[in-house]
């Protein structure tokens, strides 16, 4: 079993409960706990420089804002601050998210190794998520695994990704079709390019290209 964890989560009660279950039901004692997404980070950059790595981050994807100015105002952003220095740490989300599409893209852009909803059956699949990351299972929630939300959620290719971030940084559809052109990226006809993005805008049920901008930020793709 995992001998270090590192958990975030600002909720105080949701952070000992974490605790008290790795502690309990799992038997790990070696847990270092943190309110912030910075203070996270530091613990486990003293960590990996003093060669005491942890080997699971448990963390949640959204902290209140309060006084304390934070670089890191997310769960995506720790995880990926985080997996840049250790690319082989093991990640299990725990939040109120449910959003199939938005978990969808935490497992194949940030390649998540498990996600929980916190709710009535938080704890059991808490459990169940540890043991099953810890033997290099990818643990998806059972709201998602067993119902046909997981058939209908949103996959990108690389050509999606290039078109989202293009439209993100302002650039018109003809602008986009010339440098993917330059680039001998294809396909880049203007018919091609018009499809992908209009599918990008019924997928995401996007009014305007605005819109369809920040829904994909706001599902941390961008």
């Amino acid at each position: 079993m995992f001998m270090k964890v590192l958990v975030a989560e600002d909720y105080e009660i949701a952070n000992q409960g974490i605790i008290k279950v790795l502690n309990d039901k799992i038997g790990i004692h070696n847990i270092e706990e943190a309110k912030y997404c910075d203070d996270a980070y530091l613990k486990f950059r003293k960590a990996h420089n003093d060669q005491e790595v942890f080997e699971l981050l448990i963390t949640d994807l959204s902290f209140r804002e309060d006084h304390k100015i934070q670089t890191r105002t997310s769960g995506i952003e720790l995880i990926k601050d985080i997996r840049s220095i250790q690319p082989d740490i093991k990640v299990i989300v725990y939040s109120q998210e449910n959003r199939p599409d938005k978990i969808n893209m935490l497992f194949e852009k940030l390649n998540i190794n498990g996600y929980v909803c916190k709710g009535q059956h938080a704890i059991k699949e808490l459990v169940a998520c540890v043991d099953g990351v810890y033997q290099g299972n990818t643990v998806w929630p059972p709201e998602l695994a067993n119902n046909s939300a997981a058939n209908t959620m949103i996959h990108l290719d690389d050509l999606d990704m290039i078109l989202l971030e293009e439209l993100s940084k302002g650039f018109t559809k003809k602008e986009i079709r010339t440098k993917l052109k330059k680039q001998n990226i294809s396909p880049n006809g203007e018919s091609a390019i018009d499809k992908r993005v209009s599918k990008l805008f019924d997928d995401f049920k996007a009014k305007n290209t605005t819109h369809l901008v920040a829904i994909v930020k706001d599902l941390g793709i961008l």
